[in-house]
């Protein structure tokens, strides 16, 4: 059964080989590492079989919430990890004041577009040439009412989450 929890120290190499795997620009273990220490960044991981298998990450501040970073290692893609992490980030953006969600995405990435657009995200903006390795744009997504996103969700918004020991 997989858990989500926060992203810790001992995270940063599995969470750098997922950065490695699924995206040509990935941060850096030093750029992961300073996330931690970030006073408005939010990071959680998928944990299943004692293996961190994905994550994301986002900033809040004051009623917004800026997704960073989604992904889930190949072998694991198609189980809904995903959604668990973005139901898990939404919960948390509620928790601390936002009411609004925003992300960029690569034009092309018609999956993480379809994935965004089951929780309400629409585009509203355009960044010409965002991605430096492609020189590829990115839509900007915003979901301008994420507490009704999670009660359209309904049962389907509860996640399985570690707690500390």
């Amino acid at each position: 059964m997989p858990s989500v929890r926060e992203m810790k120290l001992q995270d940063i190499p599995a969470v750098y080989k997922i950065e490695c795997e699924c995206f040509r620009s990935p941060w850096s273990k030093f750029s992961l590492l300073k996330e931690l220490t970030n006073d408005i960044a939010y990071y959680y991981v998928v944990v299943e079989d004692d293996a961190v298998v994905a994550y994301t990450g986002m900033w809040v501040l004051f009623d917004e919430a800026h997704v960073t970073n989604i992904a889930v290692t190949g072998q694991y893609r198609g189980r809904g990890f995903a959604k668990l992490l973005m139901i898990r980030m939404m919960q948390k953006a509620i928790e601390l004041g936002a009411d609004k969600m925003t992300l960029e995405v690569r034009e092309t990435n018609l999956p993480a577009q379809n994935l965004y657009a089951g929780f309400g995200f629409y585009q509203n903006g355009f960044r010409p040439r965002y991605y430096d390795d492609t020189g590829e744009g990115a839509l900007i997504l915003w979901n301008d009412a994420i507490a009704d996103t999670l009660e359209k969700l309904g049962e389907n918004a509860e996640i399985g989450e570690e707690t500390e020991s």
